[in-house]
């Protein structure tokens, strides 16, 4: 059924292109009600337009918080003009039809990123908008929604073709958008409110705006899109994309491990993690950054192949040339000279991802999907440092042993659980990742050690060594000290604690306890 416009209500924040489309409607002769603002900026083109007081009879008050909430506005916008009871009360009120709207919404997810003055948020919340949008989207069989202004050709080009008329599947079409941009609305408030707030809301909701379609998922046969979210400035989806291909669903997956993961080092101190199917196979500090970006790759050369670099300084010229030796997928950092840029143009498929608010904290919340249901947890934001450490050892650890200890948990907490992490002199020289047995994860770490080029610096002798979680029985960790650590860093709270303390002070080695377990599957 082709319902032929003959009125329209606008409403707009976003002003643009609002000329085209009113001198458009004006054209084919259609009556415009207007609000506030956007009545003055259509009478400011010389467009006539009707003041929505006049069909409500009623001022706009309160700073414009009341203006549209009338009965002659909804029941214009809800009359099912096939409804004979419907027709009867519009004729008894003098209800107008309302055959198109054209609305968008105050500008909350603007405000909220410009401003954390709740104040000023609160104002940003529309309420007419949404009302007006969701009763002429309910009643889609006789009203055009229109909600964003990049839908202005489209409406411009179904009208041109049916004689001033939309057809229902133009208008079907619409309606499904236009309750996205209510739910997505709703969702980034509800989220607003409770982003700084501890307590759960009963009812779960995510605001997501689509950023990219994706080629395929983490297979070819899977669908997949990358939303983004605007309650973060941080994130691979935030960031620059300076030259390569489009990022895939994997390369965004391992991204943003390599993101986090790099987030846990000191942006004053040259710090590059290497991550391969999202796992770090080589992190690493050092004097420079093209210094610790070699050691980092010293770490495993083979798994560093197609790889994600995550650096946390600006990458110099030096460190660019370094990088491009090997086949890289993806490096992210905070910036890029324009020396190291040139380099990488060398590498036309590199991609290049610049997040100058790397640094930022990861407030938000993980979303896991599992069939019928969402898992939802806090992010793991716990730092441990130097004071939150418990030596229950006879042998007390020396200060660089407590630097690799820390800077060691810092890395096992971003490895697939079991996990257990060789470092020395603040470099990873044995990674265990994603092991059913704690034990299995110690043995293939020092396996992967075996593979790194022999030296003094990448000798297991004298490294310390750290657990995700703790060492149920001592075998775990007898494993570790049979390969030649000397320092461990564990969560502890094991039944098991005083069998695995024993063994440490036989063995003459230093332990400490964190009292924080770092989990990650």
């Amino acid at each position: 059924m082709d319902i032929k416009i003959k009125t329209a209500l606008i409403s707009v924040s976003d002003k643009s292109n609002l000329e085209k489309i009113v001198q458009f409607l004006k054209e084919h002769k259609v009556k415009i009600i207007s609000t506030g603002g956007t009545a003055k900026s259509i009478a400011d083109l010389g467009i006539e337009v009707t003041d929505v007081a006049s069909i409500t009879n009623f001022p706009e008050m309160m700073d414009g918080r009341v203006k549209t909430l009338h009965p002659n506005v909804h029941g214009g916008l809800l009359s099912k003009r096939d409804d004979k009871g419907h027709v009867q009360s519009q004729e008894d009120h003098g209800i107008e039809d309302i055959d198109l709207i054209i609305v968008n919404l105050y500008p909350f997810e603007e405000t909220i990123k410009s401003t954390e003055n709740e104040d000023i948020c609160i104002e940003n919340i529309d309420i007419g908008g949404p009302a007006m949008l969701r009763s002429a989207a309910k009643n889609h069989n006789f009203v055009t929604v229109v909600t964003e202004t990049n839908d202005y050709d489209n409406l411009i080009d179904e009208m041109k073709k049916n004689n001033g008329s939309t057809t229902l599947a133009f208008r079907k079409k619409l309606a499904a958008k236009t309750f996205s941009t209510t739910a997505y609305y709703d969702s980034l408030i509800s989220n607003w409110f409770y982003q700084n707030s501890n307590d759960q809301s009963e009812k779960f909701s995510t605001a997501g705006q689509l950023s990219s379609v994706l080629r395929y998922g983490e297979n070819p046969h899977q669908e997949a899109s990358l939303y983004k979210s605007a309650l973060q400035s941080s994130g691979i989806p935030h960031a620059t994309l300076l030259q390569g291909k489009e990022l895939s669903y994997n390369n965004i997956n391992d991204a943003d491990a390599a993101l986090q993961l790099i987030k846990e080092f000191d942006e004053t101190i040259p710090t590059v993690a290497i991550i391969k199917h999202a796992n770090p196979c080589g992190v690493a500090s050092g004097a420079s950054l093209h210094d610790a970006y070699a050691r980092a790759l010293s770490c495993d050369t083979t798994s560093a192949f197609g790889g994600i670099v995550a650096l946390n300084q600006t990458i110099d010229r030096k460190t660019a040339s370094e990088i491009i030796k090997i086949f890289t997928e993806v490096i992210i950092a905070p910036e890029i000279s324009d020396e190291a840029k040139e380099i990488f143009k060398t590498k036309n498929n590199l991609r290049l991802l610049v997040l100058s608010a790397m640094h930022e904290v990861n407030k938000s919340r993980n979303y896991k999907s599992i069939e019928g249901g969402i898992l939802i947890q806090t992010n793991d934001n716990k730092e441990t440092n130097s004071a939150d450490l418990k030596t229950v050892t006879e042998k007390i650890p020396t200060p660089s042993q407590i630097e690799d200890m820390l800077f060691a948990f810092k890395v096992c907490k971003h490895v697939k659980s079991n996990a257990i992490i060789y470092v020395k002199n603040k470099k990873t020289i044995g990674i265990g990742a994603g092991q059913m047995s704690r034990i299995d994860s110690a043995k293939i770490a020092s396996q992967k050690n075996n593979e790194m080029d022999p030296s003094d610096e990448n000798s297991l002798e004298s490294s310390v060594v750290a657990s995700d979680a703790f060492f149920p029985f001592a075998d775990g960790l007898l494993v570790a000290i049979s390969y030649g650590a000397k320092a461990v860093i564990q969560p502890g709270g094991s039944v098991k604690d005083d069998e695995v303390i024993k063994a440490a002070n036989e063995a003459g080695i230093s332990m400490v306890f964190t009292g924080t377990r770092h989990f990650r599957h």
